[in-house]
This record gives structure tokens, sequence and C-alpha cells, in this order.
């Protein structure tokens, strides 16, 4: 049913770049922050400022992942070793807390400038989902997930909401580690062979063939098809729309 295996209930659906256009808004506060604190730290000891790169850094070290997770790996890549600093450190303060935080900041002025628009085809395929008779939920790494639904007025449509917010509160690891998504399904009553994953990112793929899920849909939305398959996608799209027509490419 619906482009997926007949054992499939539940979907688990990632937020960014899945459910709404956000992934973009992301990317961009990633960069902003990270050029800022490189520049500045540049012209304090002397090394050369190489920006934070919009495709690759941003899919290989921050994507999917939790803020503090995706803000040290990235340092780790430039060789870069930070104080982790408190939760609550101010924006900017040079520690892995203070930089991430500097980064939601970011991401909160760009949602309230900009708002949010959900992808069509995405909300379409929940809603015959749910039509079908499975649950569904929402699984982000983000603190602001449920803002970011309530944006785009589709808050309403899941069953379960497992964000940033409850992964720090039950001590989940953090997408590549499939914690967020089995507690999901955990949530929805059923095990990984019932449930769905649906991620663009490649940390979020990884994660849910970590989990044994029965399916992993990896969301192309930037041209990267390939690298979702290897990552742990057994079904790639370009939209969720493609699944209500049964044309996606299973492996």
């Amino acid at each position: 049913m619906l482009g997926l295996p007949s054992s499939v209930t539940a979907c688990l659906f990632d937020l960014d770049g899945v459910l709404t256009k956000t992934a973009s808004i992301h990317a961009a506060a990633w960069k902003e922050m990270f050029d800022s604190y490189l520049s500045a730290r540049a012209q304090r000891t002397g090394e050369r400022f190489v920006p934070f790169d919009l495709n690759y850094d941003y899919d290989t070290y921050v994507d999917g992942k939790p803020r503090a997770d995706g803000t040290r790996s990235f340092l780790a890549s430039r060789s870069i070793t930070l104080p982790e600093g408190k939760p609550d450190d101010p924006p900017g303060i040079e520690t892995v807390n203070g930089l991430g935080n500097a980064k939601n900041e970011l991401v909160l002025r760009k949602i309230h400038d900009e708002g949010v628009q959900p992808y069509e085809g995405s909300i379409r395929y929940v809603r015959a989902a749910k039509l079908a008779g499975w649950h569904v939920a929402v699984v982000s790494s983000s603190a602001n997930a449920h803002d970011v639904l309530v944006s785009a007025g589709i808050d309403d449509l899941f069953d379960v909401e497992i964000d940033g917010i409850v992964a720090q509160r039950d001590t989940l690891k953090g997408k590549p580690a499939p914690d967020t998504y089995l507690a999901g399904a955990r949530a929805l009553g059923v095990g990984p062979e019932h449930a769905a994953v649906f991620e663009d990112a490649l940390s979020g793929v990884e994660a849910g063939r970590a989990g044994g899920f029965v399916a992993v849909v990896g969301v192309d939305r930037v041209g990267q098809a390939e690298a979702l398959r290897a990552h742990g996608a057994t079904i790639v799209v370009a939209d969720l729309s493609e699944l209500l027509g049964n044309d996606a490419t299973v492996i």
C-alpha cells in the first residue's frame, strides 16, 4: 500500500526537508553562524578563513543531527575543539552550546520573517496514510519542531511528535543512532518491522537502517539519490507524491 511493503502500519516522518521547506533555512543559519565564527577566529589566530560549504559541510556534518552534535562534528572537521559549555550558554559564546544557540537564534528569526511552507506532496501522502488507517509521527532532531508544524499549519496531522526536547528529556542519542525513530515507533505501538522511516538527511537514513525498519524512504531534494541509497535508503523518491502513484525506485 502507498508504495511501501504490506507489513507497514505506521509512518515516521522527519520534518525539515521531508514535510516542510525548512532545510534551506537551517542550512543558511548554519552557514551564517559558522562563517561569522570562523572569520572572527581567523582574524584572531591568523588561520586561513575557509567558509562553511552549504552543500558538502551541511550534508556531511550537520544535516539531521541534534544541534550540539552538528556543531561538534563540523568543528572537528576543521580540527577545532571547544568546551561544551552549558545548554543555556548565550548565543555566540565560544562553546559548543554557545555556537549552537547562535544558530538556533538565526533559525527562529528566519522562520519568523519568512514563515514555513509544507511540501504539498508530503502532506497529501500523510493524509493518505491516515486514511489507510496508519499511525503517523514526526521524528525531528530540532527543538523547534512543534513551532515549525504550527507555523506550517500541519500540527494537527500527527499522532506523536518526537523532537529535540523529547530526545534530551529521555536521553535519546541523535541521528545517525536509531534511538529517536525507535522511540517514535514505540509511541505508536509498533515495532520497526511494521514502520517506515521518511528522511532526506544521510544521517537520518542511516538511523532508519540501524533501527531495522522495514522501509527507509530517502527523499531526494538536492540530487543525492545515490548517497541516500548508499547510507541505507531502500526507496528513493524526489517527492512523496510519487509513492501515491507507486512510481518509486525500490531497491
